[in-house]
């Protein structure tokens, strides 16, 4: 296939660098890596890690520079009136708020059937007052980079700051930047918070009325990574996933990359190829994907087929 680039990404560095670089070796491709500039010595240590192991030099080579290659998510998230609201918005918050919200499969937007909305924001509320949240310092650069929302910007445009007190929210550094989970509710799809990507522990929760409703706003977004959708009524749900313009969907969970379990270091191409080994791909729709990673399909990109 000649020299593919490896791009890598902020969020997740190794893992996602991982994910395309190791299937590109395997097939026996020569490959450039291009670590993200969040986290450029990440691309060095892989190298030094595959120079110990013997890999001849001119076989990976690692570039910094300025090229940038984003594809990441505005995920959604619907929530139908016979839903568990207890169970959903244990898991909804945690995929907004895990790794600080820096994920490019994070829950980011949520709609809720008007039948069970304000129970559902009293249970986020809950599941806010009752947990535990920590983490690093970040620099003002970092913020930016990492395109958290201007929560005030959104307050200003309508939205209500919904976020039940808790004291792990108040004891943050002095020093540095934090950014504390924030659940949003009153939102239209006038906001940024609902079009763009935050990058950040923002979970807005948009009330609907149908259905059909919630389909058409989940689809309204150049993004399509992942969606998910939350019943009781599993044929219902699998309807919906057919409609939804993205290209990882679920039911009753979100957030949850299932990459192949190989049993042994020793397995090899022709075990994969014979489909010994199975499992869902990673891939995404409209701005969110340009190919596929894990499970054999990851492959793909890296070799070429002969009949």
């Amino acid at each position: 296939m000649g020299r593919p680039i490896a791009f890598g990404a902020k969020e997740f560095p190794y893992l996602i660098i991982v994910n395309s670089l190791i299937p590109a070796l395997l097939a026996r491709n020569p490959v450039i890596l291009k670590p993200s500039p969040q986290a450029p010595l990440v691309g060095d240590r892989i190298k030094e890690i595959f120079d110990e192991a013997g890999l001849p030099p001119a076989v990976l080579q690692v570039i910094h520079s300025g090229i940038s290659l984003e594809l990441g998510g505005n995920d959604p998230a619907y929530v139908r009136p016979d839903a568990d609201i207890r169970y959903v918005a244990e898991q909804l918050l945690d995929g907004a708020v895990f790794n600080a919200g820096q994920r490019c499969c994070a829950v980011e937007r949520v709609y809720v059937h008007t039948d069970i909305h304000d129970a559902f924001v009293a249970e986020v509320q809950k599941e806010l007052a009752q947990s535990v949240f920590s983490g690093p310092q970040t620099s003002c650069e970092f913020l930016t980079l990492t395109k958290v929302p201007d929560i005030n910007l959104e307050i200003s445009a309508g939205a209500v700051n919904s976020t039940s007190r808790n004291p792990t929210f108040t004891s943050a550094p002095r020093e540095g930047n934090y950014v504390v989970p924030t659940e949003l509710t009153q939102v239209n799809h006038d906001m940024v918070v609902m079009k763009e990507e935050t990058f950040g522990p923002v979970l807005p929760i948009m009330r609907v009325s149908s259905d059909e409703e919630a389909v058409q706003l989940m689809n309204d977004s150049d993004y399509g990574l992942t969606a998910s959708v939350w019943t009781q009524d599993l044929a219902t749900g699998e309807r919906l996933l057919k409609l939804l313009d993205a290209g990882t969907v679920f039911i009753n969970r979100c957030d949850y990359p299932n990459p192949v379990s190989i049993p042994a270091l020793h397995t090899n191409l022709s075990e994969v190829a014979n489909h010994r080994i199975q499992d869902l791909a990673w891939t995404g729709w409209k701005n969110s994907g340009m190919g596929h990673t894990l499970v054999p399909k990851a492959f793909d990109p890296f070799v070429k087929l002969k009949s």
